[in-house]
Order: structure tokens, then C-alpha cells, then sequence
């Protein structure tokens, strides 16, 4: 008989066997929870997101079931996975890992928070299930995700990122839901022979906003994919290295997955939070160097002869955009636009996406205006092991031949070089995107527990998603 795809097989080792002992892991998968909540709550703000929300028919609520924050919806797992998941991607505001293939191992929290509450609300869980199952949970999908990321560059054969939250949930939700180890590799093998999703929908001209809600559907498929697991359904040994078949002849231009190293908790004790701006990564620093030059450049904007932007091959590649941008999911993509609306009006928003904004023609002058270009360093420090930078310059010259001071930034806030700087940044917008959306006492306990981990490690999940219930209902789909 032939043997398991090692890759496969490692993965549900690491998910059955390792303890996580590292409390920095677990304090940061704190963060990471708080951040994604916000992020998801923030998007509730936004018709285009909470009109996909609820039962994928009406009627189809389930009582006791999975509760999405937020929200009135008490959903099956799966479905309520979607939910979750896509209001934490929607506005492309949550943190994010980069390596040879990028993604936002926070993707994994609406499936993973809602299957927990589901199996503690229905009483079906193989254990009391506490937030710190969740945490463990959280910290093992992130760093599925993550590891497989480095060397595994599946944007280079068309392929989208949301392939590895696919994967990470069906093995961490097995796991969960009380699979054993063939359980939780039967789950994995079949993720993989989900293929993947095509980067289409993250490009021109096909930008669109699918790229915000393909994170809940790979996480809702990794949630269904577990239950079948656990069903008893069979997995596939070589779903990866078939001959012809596999997953890596098929799409991955026949080249093997590899593992960059073992599994532990590096992925979240190095994860990139986005605190500051709802700017995809590559352009983080770039949007802050434009917040810096703000003061001098926006009293001289009709004096402006050429912006120059310089950055690393991956944001090159992914964000630099010319031609029309024709909705905000084109617009969060595109470094110039990115740079332009800070330059203008010195803030960047996610309502600065929208069409609203968008028209003043002042944004797009400077779009026209402006110069991206690889700096080989920037490139070099993205991918070294031990810096992981995302850095960006920014220069603006006049049309008298003056010039604006150079602005250089290496890392961002969030970054774990700035990780100190990040936490106030991270509470507030908690406090911005959450607390008009719960009743008081409901928000007092729930920022007591954004900076008290043993309190949160010791709740109960079913009562830690009570607190996010709204004091209103959610606005209408239409």
C-alpha cells in the first residue's frame, strides 16, 4: 500500500501530538483574536458585506447553533464559519503573514470560534471547550498556514492564498471536533484535492469582492470537510503526489509542497498585525511614509511632477495598478491609490475606497504621477528569515526641481520590531469598531478580557460569544 503524503501526515502529527507550551504563542493569539473581532465588527458597517450574511437560505437557522458576533444569526457551523470569516476579511483590515505566498492566518478565527461555540452550545464537545482550546486552536491553524507559506509560492501557478485556510481548518476542526489522527489526515487529504481557488477575482480585470468573502468560503469548506471526517468518510493517501493526478502535477506545475521547518508557534509569534491603516501589506510603510509627508506635499499638490515609490518584488507585483479602478476592492489593491489619498487628505480609511472619495480627481492626477520601482534591498530583507521586513520609500519631486524629504520605513506597526507600539493601536480599534455595536456592560467585560489572557483562557466559549451579541439587529440584506 502506498504511504501518506508526508506533508499531510506531519500536519495531523503536529495537530494530534504537539503541546503548545510557548505563552508568548498564546498571548498573541490573544491579540489576534481581539484584532480579528474588531476587524469583523468594523465590516458590519458595510452593506456589501452584511448582505451576504445569515443562513445561505431563509429559514435555515438552527437553535442552539453557532452564534455570529455581532449579529442576530444563530447558524450551522458552517455556515456561520462564512459568516464570521468573511466579516474579518471584508475590509482586507486583519493581520497578515508574508513569505513566498502571502495570506491572513486570522481567516482561520471565524471557523474556528464558531465551530467551538456550536459543540458547547449543542453539548456535543468531547470536552468542556474553554477560550484556551480556542487559542491552541488559533495558534496551530496560523502556523499550518504560515510554515507552508514560505516556500510554497502558489500565486506563481495562479493559484489564491485561501487554499491554505482551507487546509488549516480541516485539520485544526477535526482535531477539535474530537477526530483522531487518520481522522484529521483524511480531512487534510481532501482540502487538497479541493484544488484551488483562482487569484482571478484579486486582479485586473477582475478585481472584485470576491477577494472579501473567499476566505469565509474556504473556511466554511474546511469546517464541512472536518464534519465529514469525523462522519467516517475516507481520505485519499497521494491526494498530493499521485502521478498525473495529484494536487502538485495538476496545479502546482509538479513540484512537491515542502515544509520549511517543523511545526511549533512561529507563524503567530511573528504575525504582522494591521493596526494602522486598511492598506493591503506591501503598502503599509508606504502609506505611512505618505501620512509623514502629508504636512509639505498637500499645499503643493498642483505643483507635484513625479512621486516615487520604492518597494519590494512581491508589492510590484500585487499592488501596482495603472488604468481605472472601477471598485474599492480595486482600489485597496493599488499602491498608488494607496499613497495618493494620504498625500491629499493625510488619513486612509476603508471608507476612502469607496466611490465617494474615489471621484476626486485629485487622486487619480497623482496616480499618474506617480513612479513604483523594485528596490533589490527591499526584496532581500521581505524574505530573510530573521527580518521579514515589508519596506517602502517615498519621494515627491516638484515641478520647480525641489524635492520632498526621503522617506524610509522598513517595518511597519505590527511588526514584531514594533510590537509594543502596535498594542495601544490594536485596543483602539477594538474600542472604534466594537463598542457602538454592544451594550455597555457587555464591552466593559469584553475589554477586561482583551488584556486579561487567564480570565479569557478560562471562559467558557459559549459564554465569551454571548458578549458579543448586538444591542440592535443587524441592517437589512437589501
Amino acid at each position: 500500500m502506498q504511504a501518506h503524503d508526508r506533508t499531510s501526515t506531519a500536519i495531523a502529527d503536529y495537530v494530534c501530538d504537539e503541546a503548545i507550551a510557548s505563552e508568548r504563542a498564546f498571548e498573541t493569539a490573544r491579540l489576534c483574536l481581539f484584532d480579528a473581532l474588531a476587524c469583523a465588527f468594523e465590516a458590519l458597517d458595510y452593506p456589501a458585506c452584511t448582505k451576504l450574511l445569515g443562513p445561505i437560505v431563509d429559514g435555515a437557522a438552527l437553535k442552539p447553533g453557532a452564534r455570529v458576533p455581532g449579529t442576530e444569526f444563530e447558524l450551522d457551523p458552517v455556515q456561520a464559519a462564512f459568516n464570521l470569516g468573511a466579516m474579518i476579511r471584508w475590509l482586507d483590515f486583519n493581520d497578515t503573514w508574508l513569505a513566498a505566498e502571502w495570506g491572513h492566518p486570522s481567516d482561520n478565527i471565524g471557523a474556528i470560534l464558531t465551530m467551538a461555540d456550536y459543540l458547547t452550545r449543542r453539548g456535543t464537545a468531547p470536552r468542556a471547550l474553554t477560550m484556551r482550546e480556542v487559542l491552541e486552536s488559533i495558534v496551530k491553524a496560523y502556523e499550518i498556514q504560515g510554515v507552508l507559506a514560505l516556500d510554497n509560492a502558489f500565486n506563481r501557478v495562479g493559484l489564491d492564498h485561501v487554499l491554505l485556510v482551507r487546509l488549516a481548518c480541516s485539520a485544526v476542526l477535526t482535531r477539535l471536533l474530537g477526530g483522531d489522527r487518520d481522522q484529521v489526515r483524511n480531512a487534510v487529504s481532501n482540502a487538497w484535492l479541493d484544488g484551488g481557488a483562482l487569484r482571478a477575482y484579486r486582479h485586473a480585470p477582475n478585481t472584485g469582492s470576491r477577494k472579501s468573502w473567499a476566505a469565509g468560503d474556504a473556511a466554511a469548506r474546511g469546517a464541512w470537510l472536518a464534519l465529514m471526517a469525523r462522519r467516517g468518510e475516507m481520505g485519499y493517501r497521494t491526494a498530493l503526489s499521485a502521478e498525473r493526478w495529484g494536487f502538485c502535477d495538476v496545479l502546482n506545475a509538479g513540484k512537491p509542497i515542502t515544509i520549511a521547518q517543523p511545526f511549533a508557534s512561529y507563524v503567530i509569534e511573528n504575525i504582522l498585525f494591521k493596526v494602522s491603516y486598511p492598506a493591503e501589506f506591501h503598502a503599509q510603510t508606504a502609506v505611512e511614509a505618505a501620512m509623514t509627508l502629508h504636512p509639505d506635499v498637500a499645499p503643493r499638490l498642483d505643483a507635484v511632477e513625479q512621486i516615487v515609490i520604492e518597494t519590494q518584488e512581491p508589492g510590484i507585483r500585487i499592488i501596482d495598478k495603472t488604468g481605472p479602478l472601477h471598485n474599492p476592492a480595486d482600489r485597496d489593491h493599488c499602491i498608488q491609490y494607496m499613497v495618493a489619498v494620504p498625500l491629499i487628505f493625510g488619513r486612509l480609511t476603508a471608507h476612502d475606497y469607496e466611490d465617494e472619495v474615489a471621484r476626486d480627481p485629485r487622486i487619480d492626477a497623482l496616480r499618474a504621477r506617480t513612479v513604483v520601482r523594485e528596490r533589490g534591498g527591499f526584496t532581500r530583507d521581505y524574505y530573510a528569515p530573521d527580518k521579514r521586513y515589508i519596506g517602502n520609500a517615498l519621494q515627491v519631486t516638484f515641478r520647480d526641481g525641489s524635492k520632498s524629504q526621503r522617506i524610509e520605513i522598513n517595518c511597519p506597526i505590527g511588526h514584531r520590531e514594533r510590537r509594543a507600539d502596535a498594542i495601544p493601536l490594536l485596543l483602539a480599534k477594538c474600542e472604534r469598531g466594537i463598542e457602538p455595536k454592544l451594550p455597555p456592560a457587555q464591552w466593559e467585560q469584553f475589554r477586561a478580557l482583551a488584556q486579561d489572557s487567564r480570565a479569557l483562557e478560562a471562559l467558557p466559549v459559549d459564554r465569551f460569544v454571548d458578549l458579543l451579541a448586538p444591542s440592535g439587529t443587524l441592517r437589512s440584506r437589501t
